[in-house]
Parts: C-alpha cells; sequence; structure tokens
C-alpha cells in the first residue's frame, strides 16, 4: 500500500490515511467525525479531486477523526523537498518546499523556514513558550504525584529522596519565568502552580 504521507494531492492523501487507520469506506469515517460537517459524500468528493476548496473546520475535523497532524494532509511530508502542492495559495507560497511549509505551519523555529519579519519571529517566540509551559506543567503534576504517592504511603521503599523535591522547585521556578514571559508578551491570565 502506498504510504499517504508521500501522495500528491490533499485528497489521495486523506484517501490512504483513512485506510491506513482502518476506516474501510467513507461512510465509517464520517460516523467518527462528530460535528455533522463531514458526510460521506463531501469526503468521497475531496478524495476523487472534485472538491478542492475545504474548509478549515471540514480538514480539522478530518485531521482528527483520523488522528492525523494537519500539516501531514496539507502536504506530502514524505517528501520534504518537493514543492508545496496546495491549490489556490497566493505567491508568497510559491517555491516553499513541504518542509519549510511545515515548519511555517507549526512555528518551529531554527528551521528550514525563515520568518521574514520580526513580529512573525516574536509571535514563534510565544508559541514555542506556550508550548515550554505545557511541558512545565506536566512535569511539575508529575513530580508533585511522586512527592505525595511517596509522602502518603509511610512506605520507606516509596519515599522520595530529596532530589524529587529540588526537581519540583526548580520546575516551579522555570513555570513562574515562563509564565512572567508570556505575561510580559501580552498573553492572558498565563498562572504557574
Amino acid at each position: 500500500m502506498a504510504d499517504y504521507r508521500s501522495e500528491t494531492s490533499i485528497g489521495a492523501r486523506i484517501r490512504l490515511a483513512r485506510r491506513e487507520r482502518g476506516f474501510r469506506t467513507t461512510s465509517d469515517l464520517a460516523e467518527a467525525i462528530p460535528g455533522g460537517n463531514i458526510t460521506p459524500a463531501i469526503l468521497e468528493n475531496i478524495e476523487s479531486g472534485r472538491k478542492a476548496d475545504i474548509s478549515v473546520s471540514q480538514l480539522l475535523n478530518i485531521a482528527r477523526g483520523l488522528d492525523v497532524p494537519i500539516s501531514m494532509l496539507l502536504s506530502p511530508i514524505g517528501r520534504p523537498d518537493d514543492k508545496l502542492d496546495l491549490q489556490n495559495l497566493g505567491e508568497d507560497f510559491d517555491g516553499m518546499t513541504v518542509a519549510e511549509f511545515d515548519c511555517w505551519l507549526s512555528a518551529t523555529p531554527s528551521s528550514s523556514y525563515r520568518p521574514r519579519l520580526a513580529a512573525e519571529r516574536v509571535d514563534i517566540s510565544v508559541l514555542n513558550s506556550l508550548r515550554e509551559l505545557g511541558t512545565l506543567r506536566r512535569e511539575f503534576d508529575r513530580l508533585r504525584i511522586v512527592r505525595d504517592v511517596g509522602t502518603a504511603s509511610g512506605d520507606s521503599d516509596l519515599t522520595f529522596d530529596s532530589s524529587v523535591e529540588a526537581r519540583l522547585e526548580l520546575v516551579e521556578r522555570e513555570l513562574e519565568r515562563v509564565a512572567a514571559l508570556l505575561t510580559s508578551a501580552g498573553i492572558e491570565e498565563v498562572a504557574a502552580p
């Protein structure tokens, strides 16, 4: 079977991803997508190439229904050096490779895509700080659970050493730093634990 990540059209990528994910028919996939804006007929038209203009909500719902990152449906990620193959884009996308497009779409810093404006670089930094904040919050919660389970058990084999508490404090300080950075960038309601 062909790899959906290398197909040359969005419809072909969706069709092959659907099959790879175990949805035999467009009806099977349409049933798995809540929201009602994706019918089997819409999917058939997209997959066959008869429907080239797909709404953002339709594309997001399809990607979520397939559990596929959106960039893998939008471009042939399996051929990163190819030119972007999406229709009806402005001339700013002319010559952009698939890898550059994915980096632009995901706001990946220090990648093959180079932002044109300082404001775009700032936006990318903010997005990456938000991602870092999420990672730090998950690590903080994990360390708190480790500490609390060890403390509550009373079992000397489960008690934690001082390194867990030190790591917890370090993560909390980093959370506060990133939250303050995001607040200074205008992101509202960013709170450290």
